[in-house]
């Protein structure tokens, strides 16, 4: 079991009257990559920013190992931050903006010179050292912001939001240099981002937070297949999810009454009780499309309203007559065996194991 090396015990944060992060306990462990995503306002940064000491924590206590970290400065924490911004100086070139912390630090100049081009190097940027920052592309410009913060040497690295100013082709290439790096280096990675595509693709562990607690903590497949109530499912992708009240529980099965329909699920971690309110998800990609009727006892009617292609991916928009919408991703090979238009009827299904029953809240 890998050791902790970040503990969140009882942490809250308050402006004023205005609870940001309210009580957070969760631990982050040496070597780790974790993701800490949730929508605006949720309190993800606001988490980074105690754990930087850029923020005190109103309550509660952050340990770096046994150290109680709460009124540590930010120059006396081993975290360094990577900013959205990036925060490069405009007026140093790359390789003195790699050096200055260890200058701050009081390195000596020939050391700061030796370990800047070490990184500079290993970023890849070592031919732009000499460069004005202001003459580098946004990608150029993200190496000397990691190889700043890598200098140091840290125990942990923070990262708030720092691929969402850059362009598409430039994040995928980027999310693989961070993945690579982090798993070289063996350093902790706490990474802060809106987008699901770079937490579920990089971390071990993701943190989906909303409202400024935490909904669920756990490996992105675990999150994407299992999702832990209503909000995570609604959060984390193209899920379909359909409530009503139980009508039927056995030993292994659970009946689903919605307005679509009675639904046959899988009675999982979560208690079931005949007439109580109910929820399920499907995830996009595990349902299936037919002109005949599908024999399983999971199915819907439905009109194809819209068609969204990224790519080789292509996600169906459906409506059944109950107004339920259902939403289907496929590769676009598969979709090219189906004459499909907006308004064409057809029969989609799923199998019960794909169902995930959601907890209350």
């Amino acid at each position: 079991m890998t050791k902790s090396l970040v503990t969140f015990d009882k942490v809250k944060k308050q402006f004023d009257d205005f609870v940001a992060v309210k009580e957070l306990n969760f631990e982050i462990r040496e070597g780790e990559f974790l993701a800490i995503m949730g929508p605006s306002g949720c309190g993800k940064t606001t988490t980074l920013r105690m754990l930087a000491g850029l923020e005190t924590p109103s309550g509660g206590e952050i340990r770096l190992h046994d150290r109680v970290m709460n009124d540590v400065p930010p120059h006396e924490r081993d975290t360094p931050l990577v900013w959205q911004s990036l925060a490069l100086f405009p007026f140093l070139t790359a390789q003195e903006n790699v050096e200055f912390g260890l200058k701050m630090r009081g390195v000596g100049k020939a050391e700061r010179h030796e370990r800047a081009v070490k990184w500079l190097d290993k970023m890849g940027i070592l031919e732009f050292a000499d460069r004005n920052i202001s003459t580098l592309s946004g990608g150029q410009k993200q190496r000397v912001a990691l190889a700043r913060s890598l200098v140091m040497e840290p125990q942990i690295l923070l990262l708030d939001e720092p691929l969402s100013a850059l362009d598409a082709h430039l994040v995928i290439r980027m999310q693989a240099v961070l993945t690579e790096l982090q798993r070289e280096l063996g350093i902790t990675f706490v990474y802060v981002t809106h987008s699901q595509s770079e937490a579920f693709a990089m971390a071990d562990r993701v943190i989906i937070m909303g409202k400024g607690e935490i909904a669920q903590i756990g490996a992105p497949k675990d999150i994407y297949r299992a999702p832990a109530n209503q909000f995570v499912a609604e959060f984390v992708g193209r899920n379909n999810i359909l409530s009503g009240k139980v009508s039927a529980v056995g030993e292994s099965t659970a009946q689903i009454t919605t307005a679509s329909g009675t639904f046959t699920v899988p009675t999982n971690e979560v208690p079931l009780a005949q007439d109580n309110s109910a929820s399920f998800v499907i995830s996009a990609d595990l349902l299936h499309i037919a002109y005949a009727e599908p024999e399983t006892a999971n199915k819907a009617y439905c009109k194809l309203i819209s068609e969204e292609f990224v790519g080789s991916m292509v996600t169906l928009f459906l409506e059944d007559a109950q107004g339920q919408e259902f939403k289907i991703q496929m590769q676009e090979r598969e979709l090219s065996k189906f004459d499909l238009h907006s308004g064409t009827h057809i029969w989609l299904s799923w199998d019960m194991l794909s169902a995930h029953v959601l907890r209350e809240g």
